[in-house]
């Protein structure tokens, strides 16, 4: 009966409110605030619906840039998912950690050979490589007189090959000749020249 006390006034939705629940127009408690949580969790996901279809209609929908993971098979075109060369990881690994300066000093002495070329390389080696200034010993000293004209060449092409600004400066020397004045097994006075007659 309308009357009765025992029964609570009907909501705005024409079914009683709970006992308890605030007036019109307070903080939702109880089955409402169920119910607006739901309506709130069904307005998200339907507003990511939306944007995923916007998104897949211009082509940008699960890209390597994307951070979603591609589902199915790759199909016949490029795709992130296709196997990679060992090269092509490799230079993206040396990008992301900043490797490119110690890589490029690592070339120098690697592939020396390919670097200055393998007329040079047969008469010549790299020994150190210091603050952009690399020393090279060369077979004798006539070689090692030729490489210092030839200072300037080998420059460019080191540039050429491995970048600018790795290698800036040639420091080039003859063989080094065993010293006996030196080393961890050296003994003071005057040394072996007894035995060499």
């Amino acid at each position: 009966m309308p009357g009765d006390p025992e029964q609570p006034p009907p909501g705005g939705d024409g079914r009683p409110e709970p006992a308890g629940a605030p007036a019109s127009g307070g903080e939702p408690t109880g089955p409402r605030l169920a119910r607006a949580a739901l309506e709130a969790a069904q307005a998200r996901r339907e507003a990511a619906r939306s944007a995923r279809r916007r998104g897949s209609a211009s082509g940008q929908d699960g890209g390597p840039g994307s951070g979603r993971r591609l589902r199915g098979y790759s199909g016949p075109g490029p795709d992130p998912r296709d196997p990679q060369t060992l090269a092509s990881v490799l230079e993206r690994l040396v990008k992301a950690r900043g490797w490119q300066r110690p890589t490029a000093e690592a070339t120098v002495f690697g592939a020396w050979e390919r670097v200055v070329g393998p007329d040079i390389a047969a008469h010549c080696r790299p020994v150190k490589l210091e603050d952009g200034e690399l020393t090279v010993e060369a077979e004798s000293t006539a070689w090692a007189t030729q490489l210092r004209l030839l200072a300037g060449k080998l420059l460019s092409r080191i540039a050429g090959e491995v970048g600018n600004g790795v290698v800036k400066k040639l420091h080039i020397h003859g063989p080094a000749a065993p010293s006996w004045s030196r080393g961890p097994r050296r003994v003071r006075g005057r040394g072996p020249r007894d035995t060499y007659g």
